[in-house]
């Protein structure tokens, strides 16, 4: 009886018994107590990851990928440039043909052209202008606004075109517009009290101070030394390029300290002359667009 119990015990003991678990590897990283388990990838994500080597090597020989490395597929980004640029031309042949045979004018008054011709005077416009007259064409300090009805040297279309071509001051065109501000100062031409006066003048006639004692002697100054470029009113001169002093809108500023730096030094403000820089119609549309900006003079 005794040694069937035991063969009963032992029985026991060994269906009880289970087997005992792999230790699996680290990666010998621990961080307060916590280890990395050196587990194998998924079997999935290493097909996948080969199948993406396997595919850019493909993608790289039939694609341009490599310095002068000539494709199977023969595509290149330069060519798809060239034929896209030769579609262009192509559907914009029959517009510029047009603007080669006709006036700015002609342009003007053809509904059919006007806007493809402003359009490409607008980017010409942001790769040749934009940098002294501003994105948006509103100027600044020494540089005029083109959106308003202030023009130095005429607003009509003709004047913007030779404006356009020939520059102001340019030394490199012999035909450029010239009109300098004289240096009453530096020149000794008036003494500080005189420009003094007629700063006091010119303020008080752009409505910036009330009339003084000094103004009334501008007056005189002005008539004697201004007037012969600025006109006895003050309303500026486009043979001279001379501005109007009498309102609100000023190239270098109206300020008392502005006005006495013009006087004593002058201005000499240049603009490049685009004659020999753009062709004939990439100035016709760079007219047009600046005409359509504010209108223009009639």
């Amino acid at each position: 009886m005794v040694k069937k119990v035991t063969a009963k015990k032992t029985v026991a003991k060994k269906a009880n018994t289970k087997p005992k678990q792999k230790e699996v590897e680290t990666t010998e990283h621990e961080w307060d107590g916590i280890k990395e388990y050196n587990n194998p990838l998924p079997r999935w994500w290493l097909l996948t990851f080969y199948a993406c080597i396997i595919y850019a090597i493909g993608y790289a020989i039939y694609y341009p990928s490599i310095p002068n490395v000539k494709s199977l597929s023969g595509w290149t980004q330069r060519g798809q440039l060239v034929e896209d640029q030769q579609k262009a031309e192509k559907a914009q042949k029959v517009f510029n043909d047009k603007i080669h045979a006709m006036t700015a004018q002609q342009i003007i008054d053809d509904d059919s052209i006007r806007n493809y011709a402003i359009e490409g005077g607008k980017a010409a416009f942001a790769l040749n202008c934009s940098q002294c007259h501003g994105s948006g064409a509103g100027g600044a300090k020494g540089f005029p606004s083109l959106l308003d009805d202030e023009w130095l040297w005429g607003g009509k279309l003709e004047d913007i075109l030779t404006t356009i071509k020939h520059g102001i001051r340019s030394p490199l065109d012999e035909d450029t517009r010239i009109g300098n501000m004289l240096a009453f100062g530096d020149d000794e031409m008036l003494e500080k009290d005189e420009i003094k006066n007629v700063i006091q003048y010119v303020m008080v006639q752009s409505k910036q101070i009330k009339p003084t004692e000094g103004s009334e002697e501008g007056a005189t100054i002005f008539a004697e030394n201004c007037a012969a470029c600025h006109g006895e009113q003050g309303q500026g001169m486009h043979e001279t390029g001379a501005p109007n002093l009498f309102n609100a809108i000023w190239l270098y500023g109206g300020d008392k300290s502005t006005l006495a730096e013009t006087l004593a030094h002058g201005r000499k403000g240049e603009m490049p002359a685009f004659a020999k820089r753009l062709d004939e119609d990439t100035i016709k549309k760079l007219a047009v667009y600046v005409y359509s900006l504010s209108g223009g003079e009639k």
